[in-house]
């Protein structure tokens, strides 16, 4: 019979709490917000129509190995592996994981035992008399808490959803570091192979050029040129061997950039060796929108880190509303250890707990205002990652389409320099043109080769960088996606 009652006390404590909090909360007064942000319009995140490359496609999500090379394969997959840089962008997801599980573990249900056992002498001349002053007395508790947040405005779950978005922000950088370094290590490895491909296209300059200047000495015995025309091939060699240990040069510091992008140790790449990179057409989807928020890492973390600010927003409007939780004890507590176990030394408590901001020197609204101008710093950060990611896909197709052009004109220019070639080698045939001739033709052949590798690098250097543009692979899940705009919509609309 005393339980039911208490179980009915228990209801209309809890009725009248919430009748009473929902009364306060009329008297509230939530300063409003005037913020005048808006979500980026995806609607016109878009490059240009008339920019188009030969494939529409979004980058696969191993897309290096599309060139076929094991040696790239095995660079990229050793740094996802070893790098200093995924490691920290793991801790930091671990540490933002164990942030939401502090704050979904802050709120609802509370449960506790608390045990005690003092022994104090009370004073003879002090508040208690004799039997009590002046003696000693055992004090014992064994006592069960438990406590109920209601949540009634919310603002635990706006701060679990705060602390959600920031883990989830910190796995879609995780994410684009892994894209960051798998790009960087392309890119050097490609670097790597032209500077060798440059480095020998000199090394066969300069057997040219030795001919040449071995056919000039001999004229000069004869009388047939004089010393300047010997010189000047001797400078012309000279050159082209500057330029060899300028390329060796490069392909050193190259290839310890490498090395340390990687995470090797001294001996880590010694079986790296010259291999040209195999021709990949590059790809360009015919439109971007929405899908550009997917394939981004980068603008991922930029959207989860305007969710968890806008959870800390409404987390900081929730405290000007009143606070009820309810709290009840039960246990066991006697002076005497020996008799603590027995049915009159039970203890019994219950009650509800108000708290209400009535006057606090504008702290709660200094609060407030400091939440709603980071969420908008966030999310004019969002905006301006969204115009800088359209813009790095256009630039670096921009770039590439011109380089496809280049290309074009370049080989009209091989073409040409070839049927020199071949027209000096058939004069030098039939006897109307000396060695010479053929030589320079070989040299000029030699030299646009050069031009073409630069090219070439170029060219590799821009399809790894769209590749990074346009999210290196990455896509996030569409009904999360979908979610988060609906969200963030909703919410700054309001």
């Amino acid at each position: 019979m005393k339980a039911k009652k208490t179980v009915r006390h228990l209801r209309l404590t809890k009725a009248a709490g919430a009748v009473l909090a929902l009364a306060l909360a009329g008297c509230v007064h939530v300063p409003a917000d005037t913020s005048a942000a808006t979500a980026p319009d995806f609607a016109r995140a878009q490059h240009e129509a008339a920019l188009k490359l030969a494939r529409d496609a979004w980058p696969a999500q191993q897309w290096w190995k599309e060139y076929g090379d094991a040696q790239l394969d095995d660079l990229v997959a050793r740094a996802l592996t070893n790098s200093p840089s995924i490691a920290v962008a793991q801790a930091r997801v671990a540490t933002a994981r164990a942030a939401l599980r502090a704050e979904e573990a802050a709120g609802g249900a509370q449960v506790g035992l608390n045990a005690g056992l003092n022994r104090q002498r009370y004073s003879a001349t002090g508040l208690f008399p004799e039997p009590i002053g002046g003696n000693w007395f055992n004090d014992s508790t064994v006592q069960v808490k438990a406590s109920y947040d209601f949540d009634w405005w919310g603002r635990h779950r706006a701060l679990v959803a705060a602390a959600l978005g920031e883990t989830s922000a910190r796995q879609a950088e995780a994410a684009q570091a892994a894209q960051t370094l798998s790009a960087a290590v392309a890119q050097s490895y490609f670097r790597l192979q032209m500077l060798w491909a440059r480095e020998r296209n000199v090394a066969a300059q300069q057997a040219v050029q030795r001919d040449v200047l071995s056919g000039r000495q001999q004229r000069l015995k004869q009388g047939l040129v004089n010393i300047d025309t010997v010189q000047g091939a001797e400078q012309d060699l000279a050159s082209l061997n500057q330029q060899a240990q300028y390329f060796a040069t490069q392909a050193a510091r190259e290839r310890e950039a490498l090395r340390a992008l990687i995470g090797a140790d001294s001996d880590g790449l010694p079986g790296l060796s010259f291999r040209p990179p195999q021709e990949v057409q590059a790809a360009l989807p015919a439109r971007l929108g929405i899908e550009l928020l997917a394939r981004r890492p980068d603008l991922q973390a930029a959207r989860w880190r305007v969710e968890a600010a806008l959870g800390r927003t409404r987390a900081a409007e929730a405290a000007f509303y009143p606070d009820l939780n309810l709290m009840a004890a039960a246990g066991l507590n006697s002076v005497s250890l020996s008799r603590l176990l027995q049915y009159g030394s039970r203890t019994m408590l219950a009650g509800a707990a108000l708290n209400l901001p009535i006057f606090d020197a504008g702290r709660l609204e200094a609060g407030l205002g400091e939440a709603r101008a980071q969420r908008d710093e966030l999310l004019a950060d969002y905006n301006q990652s969204v115009l800088v990611a359209v813009r790095d896909v256009a630039e670096e197709a921009a770039t590439l389409a011109g380089i496809a052009q280049q290309r074009r004109a370049y080989q009209e220019a091989v073409d040409k320099a070839a049927s020199l070639e071949a027209n000096a080698r058939v004069r030098l045939k039939a006897g109307l043109a000396e060695s010479a001739a053929v030589l320079q033709a070989q040299l000029a052949t030699l030299r646009l080769r050069d031009a073409g590798l630069q090219l070439r690098d170029a060219e590799l250097q821009s399809q790894v960088a769209l590749v990074k543009a346009l999210g290196g692979g990455y896509r996030a899940a569409p009904i999360q996606t979908a979610a988060n705009n609906q969200q963030d919509n909703h919410a700054i609309a309001k």
